[in-house]
């Protein structure tokens, strides 16, 4: 490790993720970065084979969702005394090669978090139309109810301090946590800033993304809880 960032953690949240979270993991430690699985109940060997990777396997008995999966993540990292935590996805879409730069974006003077970005310039993400319409809709809600001037929403590949990583207490599961962290982050006034970062979609991870019908539930939700908080 360089510059002020000596003991970084990678958090993975992962439900039913056998087929390639070993993989995963595997690139995550020949990049040199310890990691913690959360296998969030999973009815396959998710966890047995994160761990023959390499992992940490910290183990929920019942899926809670990505939510909680991600804090109970956040939570083992900081009790290892980690100075900066990354969330990365099981599926396969995120690369261990975009973790260097976001590590880079936090050891700015008084930068807590970096917001993993596909929609800056030197970013690529091969999108379906539906999924970036989808996102679309999810970024003008988030923005309008947090004020944050972001262009990706839910993009589940971030790096944020131990300081702000203390500021971040996920209730949400399923997609909502995303807009949940950013909402966090905005009433914390700890500082951001966004990276670009490159998603390779595959026919597996794109067939474990949400519905339609899901990311509208979603919606619903944030907006209920926004309006009785």
């Amino acid at each position: 490790m360089t510059g002020r960032i000596r003991n970084p953690w990678v958090v993975v949240a992962a439900y039913n993720e056998a087929p390639v979270v070993g993989s995963v993991v595997s690139g995550i430690r020949r990049a040199g970065y310890a990691v913690v699985v959360v296998d969030d109940g999973s009815g396959d060997r998710t966890g047995d084979v994160a761990s023959l990777a390499g992992a940490v396997v910290v183990r929920h008995p019942i899926n809670l969702g990505q939510g909680a999966a991600l804090q109970t993540g956040i939570d083992y990292a900081l009790e290892q005394r980690a100075d900066a935590l990354v969330t990365f996805d099981a599926d396969g879409q995120h690369s261990p090669a975009a973790i260097p730069a976001l590590l880079a974006a936090i050891e700015q003077p008084g930068i807590d978090f970096a917001l993993g970005s596909r929609f800056l310039t030197g970013a690529t993400a091969n999108l379906p139309m539906s999924r970036r319409l989808l996102l679309s809709a999810a970024l003008w809600f988030t923005r309008a109810n947090t004020g944050l001037p972001v262009t990706d929403t839910h993009n589940g590949l971030r790096a944020m301090t131990a300081r702000g990583a203390r500021a971040i207490s996920l209730r949400q599961n399923r997609m909502a946590h995303a807009s949940e962290i950013l909402h966090q982050i905005a009433q914390s006034r700890l500082r951001f800033v966004e990276v670009p970062v490159n998603i390779e979609y595959s026919a597996y991870s794109l067939g474990k993304g949400q519905r339609i019908t899901d990311a509208l539930t979603i919606l619903i939700d944030l907006f209920a809880r926004r309006l009785y908080r």
